[in-house]
């Protein structure tokens, strides 16, 4: 059983007292007293806050009592012997565990102190732990070994940094491979995952901030967005795993409504973010590591930037199956293991696209007049599908040459985006990221191009009006925001995902709520 531990990382008495309130109030199932945090740290001190924390807490929550060394992630430099002789403390006062570096256990008489003051009581454990923040150990599994022969019955906790999210699959096989008490995850965004499904992993701990400011380690989650937004009460050995593949991921806002309509179906499912940074190359060495890897769950992917083509060369590649849209419009946006290594690309970004333009009264796009910005994935597929509609496009882009590659493809025209200024059309729709959180206040579109009259489209919906949206709005144009096209993609997916037809109410109260915190 995996126990939700949130960090008290206060530098006096009186701040740490009320975030073990906070902590114990949001149902943490395990403190961290991070002593190294304290700025007067004394034995006495650390006494005081252990049966502080005891009283608040009724007796009810394990006690952890950490005092790190500078080189391994603490917040001051004290001494080994004052360190020592506060986890001696905390092991005399009662507290469930102490957790102390690998590294300085290594010392003798660091050893010999920890081992006796153990020896006098059944009731502490020691608590191992190895951190690397610059990246992956060099062996994971033999450090493991090292440790556990060290001391066995210590739990070793190993966790480092991982620069891409192929540097996780060193903490899973290890989670996979071994089975007694053990804490293992990766810290960075990129190592996200790591900490949202050690539960199904069954490490002995994983943590979780009360706030992003009160955060111990780079990616550590909010004991809040780890359980309403991940679900983590509901996780287990037999979840089913989902996400979000792209880069940049941090404001996506599919784990929150994927999430919500997992639970309102009673769904043993979880989706995740997956920061995934580079091109092809990352892309295909990522879905090979799972394709392997069968046990941990992956199941199906939302694909976004920049990896919308690079899904479907894999697929291409794995001859796997590609639906028709996702095959004339070469990029999908999901991607779906099937049984015996198949998989599957779809795109579902087409038909939310048009389907939002159709809801806002354009029904017959024959011979309307558009105007597409950029030359990604979003924008082929609604190049593609205005195209197909009858629309006369012109594709607008940065790099021209891109622009005149993609309407080659489509028939259709194309220029620079410094041409944008003179265009004279009935539908204008910005496929590119220009506009989305956090950089709200740029949009590709000059004022001069807003027409009243004018249908404006963004794809962008995080924020849900844009600037160019604003803008458009004051110009006397029609807009349609980004969530539209987000909620019929997003539902398109939910149903490859589960065959049943998601609450697109409950989607779009999800989207609002979100981005008004946001």
């Amino acid at each position: 059983m995996t126990r939700l531990t949130v960090p008290i990382a206060a530098d006096n008495f009186e701040s740490a007292t009320a975030q073990i309130k906070s902590a114990y109030e949001a149902e943490a199932e395990v403190l961290e007293l991070r002593t190294d945090y304290l700025k007067d740290l004394s034995v006495e001190l650390v006494i005081k806050l252990i049966n502080e924390a005891r009283n608040i807490c009724k007796k009810k929550l394990p006690i952890i009592v950490t005092c790190r060394s500078r080189q391994q992630g603490g917040s001051n430099a004290w001494p080994d012997k004052l360190r020592i002789e506060v986890l001696v403390a905390a092991i005399k006062a009662g507290a469930e565990y102490i957790d102390f570096e690998y590294d300085s256990f290594t010392n003798l008489d660091n050893q010999e102190k920890l081992r006796v003051a153990l020896s006098s009581t059944a009731k502490t454990r020691l608590i191992l732990s190895a951190h690397d923040f610059d990246g992956p150990f060099d062996d994971i599994a033999k450090l493991y070994r090292h440790i556990v022969n060290t001391y066995s019955a210590a739990i070793p906790k190993l966790v480092y940094k991982a620069d891409h999210i192929n540097d996780c699959f060193y903490a899973l096989d290890l989670l996979s491979r071994t089975s007694d008490d053990r804490i293992i995850f990766c810290m960075g965004e990129a190592g996200i995952i790591t900490r949202i499904i050690a539960k199904k992993l069954g490490s002995y701990v994983t943590f979780a901030s009360l706030a992003d400011d009160t955060a111990t380690a780079p990616g550590q989650l909010t004991i809040d967005v780890l359980k309403n937004v991940y679900r983590y009460d509901d996780i287990d050995k037999d979840t089913e795993l989902y996400g979000v593949i792209g880069s940049p991921i941090t404001h996506s806002l599919g784990p929150a409504v994927h999430n919500a309509c997992f639970a309102k179906i009673k769904a043993n499912k979880l989706y995740l973010p997956i920061l995934l940074e580079g091109g092809k190359k990352e892309f295909d060495d990522f879905i090979n590591n799972l394709m392997c890897r069968k046990a941990l769950g992956f199941k199906a992917f939302s694909v976004t930037i920049p990896h919308k083509q690079n899904v479907l060369n894999y697929v291409r590649m794995r001859d796997g199956k590609i639906d028709p849209v996702a095959d004339i419009i070469g990029a999908a946006n999901t991607f779906i293991f099937g049984p015996d290594d198949r998989v599957s690309a779809y795109n579902t970004d087409c038909g939310g696209a048009l389907e939002a333009i159709e809801s806002a009264g354009t029904k017959n796009l024959n011979n309307v007049t558009a105007a597409v910005i950029g030359a990604g994935g979003v924008a082929r597929a609604l190049v593609a599908g205005l195209t197909a509609a009858g629309a006369n496009v012109t594709i607008y882009n940065r790099t021209v040459k891109k622009a005149h590659r993609l309407a080659d493809e489509f028939n259709c025209q194309y220029a620079g985006l410094d041409q944008l200024q003179n265009c004279d059309v009935k539908l204008l729709v910005n496929c590119t990221s220009v506009g989305m959180y956090p950089d709200i206040d740029a949009t590709a579109v000059p004022l001069t191009c807003l027409k009243s009259g004018m249908l404006v489209f963004d794809t962008v919906y995080n924020p849900a009006e844009t600037l160019l949206l604003k803008n458009a709005k004051a110009a006397g144009c029609k807009i349609i925001s980004g969530l539209e096209m987000f909620i019929n993609q997003a539902a398109e997916q939910f149903n490859l995902f589960t065959k049943q037809d998601p609450d697109t109410k409950l989607m779009r109260r999800i989207l609002t709520e979100t981005l008004q915190i946001l």
